[in-house]
């Protein structure tokens, strides 16, 4: 593995990188940084460059110079990949990672051969499917106000993860990530710009645009946090999208099932005829 620092848009972003051929940009959600792709980091597959930076404030990156909006991360996103000399890669997203990815194949999807979503939903929602599952989200507000403190100061991402099926060393290396005040604040700004200002303005101007990349969706059944319906087939804008679910597996598949997130990048990037 290979570490170093990028600056990009005013972001210091830390990579992590293994092995050599076509890019693959892997993106981690909350609460996470890089290492939750160690084992293709550790292992890469054959023909393949993976690249796992720390979003902008999470793990070992600086922080953002902005709120944490999620278009703004993209532009970072994509300001990353200009710095590295990468015209077009593959994307795998987890989790917040994953709707990044949403929003950077959807404005620049020259730049995107094919996009992994893990366990995330698909940005193109209406009222009828967000509305039951609302009560999932509760946690939310709470890491909007109080996000803080309680990443820093307390056990809530260690027994947050530990609970959700995430390997107790494992948990503890994200945990103690966030002791650090910069990652804290980050996790924080995720959860309220979402809240205050994301959600709403979804809401009242769903997202109307169409994905033209191939976009291939793995979801474990046992996320207890976004419901496989938020990521269905039938109501995605999108040109080419299926869903795969994965019974016995949680919100964090990256951690879960290694194995198949590996088999599944292996079947997109020959989909897609990108070199290897």
């Amino acid at each position: 593995m290979r570490r170093h620092t990028v600056v990009a848009r005013g972001v210091r972003f830390h990579v992590t990188e293994a092995g050599s051929g076509t890019p693959v940009l892997a993106l981690h959600g909350w609460p996470q940084h890089h290492y939750c792709y160690r084992d293709l980091l550790a292992d890469p597959p054959d023909g393949m460059r993976v690249i796992a930076p720390d979003l902008p404030g999470y793990g070992w990156s600086g922080p953002a110079p902005h709120r944490w909006s999620k278009e703004a991360v993209a532009s970072d996103v994509l300001a990353l990949l200009d710095e590295l000399g990468l015209d077009r890669v593959l994307l795998a997203g987890h989790d917040w990672g994953g709707w990044i990815g949403y929003l950077v194949a959807l404005r620049a999807p020259e730049r995107i051969a094919g996009l992994l979503a893990l366990n995330i939903a698909h940005p193109w929602q209406r009222p009828s499917t967000v509305l039951p599952h609302l009560w999932r989200f509760g946690y939310q507000p709470v890491v909007a106000v109080a996000g803080v403190p309680l990443h820093r100061h307390t056990a809530f991402v260690h027994t947050l993860l530990v609970k959700a099926g995430v390997d107790a060393s494992a948990a503890r290396i994200f945990a103690d990530a966030f002791r650090n005040p910069v990652s804290a604040k980050a996790a924080r700004d995720t959860y309220r710009t979402f809240v205050l200002h994301e959600f709403p303005a979804l809401a009242r101007h769903p997202e109307r645009r169409r994905a033209t990349v191939p976009i291939r969706a793995l979801f474990g059944m046992n996320d207890p946090a976004i419901h496989p319906a938020l990521a269905a087939a039938e109501t995605a804008r999108a040109d080419s999208y299926t869903l795969e679910r994965v019974p016995g597996c949680g919100h964090f598949i990256v951690d879960e099932r290694p194995d198949l997130v590996r088999k599944e990048l292996l079947v997109l990037a020959d989909e897609v005829q990108i070199g290897r």
